[in-house]
């Protein structure tokens, strides 16, 4: 595990370093004022001239290119992203007042299509062709077709519309002077719906990938070697089998864990869910371009740092890959 480590850390430092640059670079490349490319020129105009030199000094405008790509590594590992002038309030601050929201809606997400698509290409797998399998798979394979925010506008019409048995929009309810155990269940009545359109969108691709594998894991020796020595069909079908088809699974879920913020970029909007993916639609009209820069170097930070997890857990789950190194 520590050779792993050893080896994976610099190849995920030059990534980062490529992303950190791709971000310093982009601004600088189009045309005009930098300052214009980074806030706007509708921000300019009604930016004041003491702002504006601040800003200035700020992003070491004045100086040659290289002293200004030093000054942006060394305010980005500080923390410092620039600042926003359509929140009046460093972009650091914005982002980080909304991040909690879209880790919370992001993570539930993600471990529920992750459980309930292993589960179910486990299951399916083990009984390939059988009425169960064909059923499952039908009803997946035909949900895989939709995408996030057409399920998020049915369940929205019908739970929140029709039936009026979930909130429309937010993540909790303005002026109810909840707290406790009522705070967290409102909470949760907001997060239902959206995080159910993000579950529904992404189990069938950890289902389908679960299954092929789990066929594939089935017919191997040591699967037979354990039904020979008289275990239960539940401790090899989960233990045995199952454990070998997670290796994909959670490769796949730290590299498709970009594809799942994106989506919920558009669930969030529709929910009205205070995000990171309505602030970043918020700062695409209201082109505030410190906060977009920000939330996209963020979320490259996170898919980086799921990628490594992802590799950790597969070495531990499967010691040959450490041999691979």
């Amino acid at each position: 595990m520590k050779t792993l480590i050893q080896r994976n850390i610099p190849t995920y430092l030059v990534a980062l370093l490529v992303i950190v640059s791709i971000n310093f670079v982009l601004p600088r490349m189009m045309p005009g004022d930098p300052l214009m490319a980074i806030y706007g020129e509708e921000a300019l105009v009604a930016m004041t001239p003491e702002l504006k030199a601040f800003l200035l000094r700020s992003f070491a405008l004045d100086r040659p290119l290289w002293q200004q790509f030093l000054v942006y590594l060394g305010q980005t590992f500080q923390g410092n992203l620039g600042f926003s002038y359509y929140h009046s309030a460093p972009t650091f601050e914005v982002i980080l007042g909304r991040l909690p929201w879209t880790l919370l809606l992001v993570g539930t997400a993600l471990i529920l299509s992750t459980g309930l698509g292993v589960i179910l290409g486990i299951e399916s797998g083990w009984r390939r062709g059988r009425s169960l399998d064909r059923t499952i798979l039908s009803g997946l394979m035909a949900l895989s077709g939709f995408p996030d925010f057409f399920l998020a506008m049915v369940l929205l019409l019908v739970f929140g519309v029709f039936l009026k048995l979930l909130p429309l929009s937010g993540s909790l309810t303005p002026y109810s002077g909840l707290s406790g155990f009522a705070l967290a269940l409102d909470v949760l009545r907001h997060l239902i719906l959206p995080v159910s359109a993000l579950t529904l969108g992404h189990v069938a691709g950890n289902y389908l990938l679960t299954r092929s594998t789990m066929v594939t894991v089935i017919k191997e020796p040591f699967v037979r070697v354990a039904r020979a020595k008289g275990l239960p069909d539940r401790i090899v079908q989960y233990r045995h089998a199952g454990r070998n088809a997670l290796l994909p699974v959670v490769t796949r879920t730290g590299i498709w864990l970009g594809r799942i913020v994106t989506g919920t970029l558009f669930v969030e909007v529709i929910f009205a869910y205070p995000g990171l993916g309505s602030l970043t639609y918020q700062a695409l009209l209201t082109r505030d371009y410190a906060v977009l820069q920000g939330v996209l170097l963020l979320v490259a930070v996170l898919v980086l740092v799921a990628n490594f997890c992802a590799d950790l857990a597969c070495a531990r789950m499967d010691p040959r890959i450490q041999h691979a190194y």
